[in-house]
């Protein structure tokens, strides 16, 4: 197991942590940094299009059929939580996609990010195949046993109307878990790792998760924050370590 030590006080101020992320948007246009980030930008712009058009011509009809017509009345209430809560399903879902597919240049854009700050080559620990498979099998589980329980929550009425709160909670700190596994990858740490590490700041991965969360909800903007992110989480995650 890697030995990665974090400064917890650090790690955990929510001020700092948005600046990160900050500097992870200012950092785009970095001539380093670029060729690893105009293919993942387009991948977002076609995923984040297509999410948009499934939210706007299906979403609307889905919900109309979930809310029964003895809850007809309470409709003006009921459906901006059912439309709330399914919009961050989609939306979630398809930031996932987006980020699998392009794992690849956001390892690299992590690397030579950290380059820059360091001012030195970075080597990568990289990992056997079956373990990495292994480990993103393991991230998968863990965040869909925790997903179910809010698609469960969310098609209740009644209950529902938390089910934008505690998806709010639950994309910030898997969107964390997503962006910080680029550097912490780099660093040899696979997903038992990065999530204990995670939990020892969990008040910064959160507010990190959330800004980011919030940056992607805004259109056009968002075809550029998840770079952003990547390159904010690996200047987290330096900065955070405590090396004494």
């Amino acid at each position: 197991m890697n030995n990665l030590q974090v400064n917890t006080k650090k790690a955990n101020n929510p001020l700092l942590v948005i600046n990160y992320f900050i500097r992870g948007v200012r950092s785009l246009g970095k001539p380093g940094l670029r060729k690893f980030i105009l293919i993942p930008v387009f991948i977002n712009f076609v995923l984040y299009s297509v999410a948009f058009a499934l939210g706007y011509y299906y979403i609307s009809g889905l919900i109309e059929q979930l809310i029964p017509e003895w809850l007809q009345w309470l409709n003006w209430i009921l459906w901006p939580v059912f439309f709330i809560s399914f919009f961050l399903i989609v939306f979630f879902s398809f930031t996932l996609l987006a980020n699998l597919m392009a794992a690849p240049f956001y390892s690299k854009l992590s690397a030579n990010t950290l380059a820059l700050l360091t001012g030195k080559p970075v080597s990568i620990q990289e990992q056997p195949w079956p373990k990495v498979v292994w480990s993103e099998f393991r991230r998968l589980g863990y965040l869909g046993l925790r997903a179910l329980p809010l698609l469960f929550i969310s098609v209740i009425p009644g209950v529902n109307f938390i089910a934008p709160f505690l998806w709010a909670v639950f994309g910030a700190w898997a969107i964390a878990l997503e962006y910080m596994a680029y550097p912490l990858e780099n660093e040899g740490l696979l997903f038992y790792e990065q999530r204990q590490l995670a939990r020892s700041m969990r008040f910064g991965a959160l507010s990190f998760g959330g800004i980011t969360v919030a940056s992607l909800t805004m259109p056009l903007l968002n075809i550029i924050v998840p770079p952003a992110a990547v390159i904010g989480a690996t200047i987290f995650i330096h900065e955070a370590k405590d090396l004494s």
